[in-house]
């Protein structure tokens, strides 16, 4: 069972990377799931457009990709790429804590692989919950 934070392209490095760790750890047994390999890469706008053009051929920045690995049922395997570029932008944004918003990207793209989605609206406003949710589990952690 293993966890990884890289960097790419960035200057970006994690901080309590072992809080981390258990934390979404702690998500997905939330939801009955288990990390078997699961790889976070920290990069600029630049690096994740680069991926998005290249894999999925979509001409936009991104705050988030994430390629699913899964193999069996119950067991996560991926690769979630996230822009701390846009992390910033949208912290900014939104008017809330840079720490907070990246914890909300990390627990999207832990979500998408559990098999959460968020095209149609409703499935967007579960994933919003869901999010926040994962965003106070860190802070009590």
């Amino acid at each position: 069972m293993a966890i990884n934070f890289f960097t790419e392209d960035s200057p970006f490095q994690l901080k309590q990377k072992n809080k981390r760790k258990q934390w979404l750890k702690e998500i997905a047994k939330s939801e009955s799931f288990q990390i078997s390999d699961l790889n976070y890469i920290f990069c600029s706008d630049e690096y994740l457009y680069q991926i998005n053009v290249e894999y999925l051929n979509h001409h936009t920045y991104t705050d988030i990709i994430t390629f699913d690995n899964s193999e069996e049922d119950g067991l996560i395997e991926g690769d979630i790429f996230i822009s701390i570029d846009r992390v910033q932008e949208n912290a900014s944004k939104h008017l809330v804590k840079e720490e907070d918003e990246l914890s909300r990207v990390i627990s999207h793209g832990l979500f998408h692989l559990i098999g959460y989605k968020d095209k149609k609206k409703e499935e967007a406003e579960l994933m919003r919950t869901k999010e926040e949710f994962a965003i106070e589990l860190y802070k009590k952690s």
